[in-house]
């Protein structure tokens, strides 16, 4: 983590209000009545969402102040966000004195049709944070009142964001949670996620091998036990409100879906051993003194690319994941 613990966490690689809907019979989302399948949005709309989230960003990573940027982000993003610069603004009480600006060019948008709310669009950005990726955000609102928010902040490399399906009007198709039509629902993703990482009783052939799935497993499971530090994890889906998943079509017929999980990881130390050090940022947030042990919440958001249902390759693969430290307690 850097000096201020970088607000989107880290790629995994290197290393974290809910809307009551009806479904009618068909499958189609009932609020406020709006059954039509619509654009979500327009690109000039898009645009101004993007720009009224760089300004409110900015402005928050300046004074470390969440309530400058909390009608923005929301979701996964809020929850890393919101501990980021509680950490940040704890050491820095004066604020960034020397902040960076937040620039997002080659924009490019998706905006799905779909009926009835809460709705979103996708926008990809080169940045000036990381060097050779590309930004994919998900941008979500529940009501016309509200403005745009970001719930989820890929990275993805140059070159590697999936292509989109668009009809003949420009406008992508975004995907039912529960749809059949996926090797996996969108909202299965996160539950088999979390278990398929259990390094005592997951894998299993639903997740492609990479460093975000069998690597990591494997990663996990060499550090269950290590001479005077036992590690435990604890996987949790978070499937509702502004963490459920998304899911748009790509050109292969499958599709790209951001999903969350939180974790939990314990580490204790045998009598006589010390516990792994723990930085000024991870400090800042945590509870307790740890002696013996302290344990550590996470947040992270992933997306992954669904093959269709039936398609030859049938393995999800997890294409990026970006995570935060949400907590800490020592004892």
């Amino acid at each position: 983590m850097s000096k201020v613990m970088n607000r989107l966490g880290r790629p995994a690689a290197t290393a974290a209000a809910a809307v009551v809907l009806s479904l009618t019979a068909s499958g189609c989302v009932t609020v406020h009545g709006e059954l039509e399948i619509v654009p979500t949005t327009t690109k000039a709309q898009a645009a101004r969402a993007l720009d009224a989230f760089v300004s409110a960003y900015t402005k928050a990573e300046r004074t470390y102040d969440r309530a400058d940027d909390a009608a923005y982000v929301t979701g996964p993003l809020g929850a890393i966000d919101t501990a980021k610069l509680k950490a940040a603004r704890k050491l820095h009480p004066e604020g960034n004195k020397n902040p960076r600006p937040l620039k997002l060019t080659d924009v490019k948008y998706t905006v799905p049709k779909k009926a009835g709310w809460p709705r979103w669009f996708v926008a990809d950005a080169d940045n000036n944070r990381f060097d050779g990726y590309r930004w994919v955000m998900v941008f979500t609102r529940d009501d016309v009142s509200e403005p745009w928010a970001v719930s989820y902040l890929m990275l993805f490399r140059d070159g590697k964001v999936p292509e989109f399906k668009t009809d003949a009007d420009g406008y992508g198709e975004a995907i039912d949670n529960d749809s059949p039509g996926l090797a996996v629902k969108p909202s299965a993703l996160s539950k088999k996620y979390a278990d398929y990482l259990d390094p005592k009783t997951g894998g299993g052939d639903v997740f492609a091998k990479g460093g975000y799935t069998s690597d990591w497993r494997a990663t996990r499971k060499k550090n269950l036990s290590r001479p005077g530090l036992a590690t435990q994890y604890i996987d949790e889906p978070l499937t509702s409100g502004d963490y459920a998943p998304v899911a748009l079509r790509t050109t292969d017929g499958g599709a790209l879906v951001f999903f969350t999980m939180r974790r939990y990881v314990k580490q204790t130390a045998s009598p006589g051993s010390d516990l792994p050090a723990v930085n000024v940022d991870v400090k800042a947030l945590m509870t307790g003194d740890a002696k013996q042990s302290a344990m550590y919440g996470y947040v992270s958001n992933q997306a992954a690319l669904v093959p269709k249902k039936g398609s030859a390759g049938s393995a999800v693969d997890v294409l990026s994941r970006l995570e935060g430290i949400t907590s800490a307690e020592g004892s």
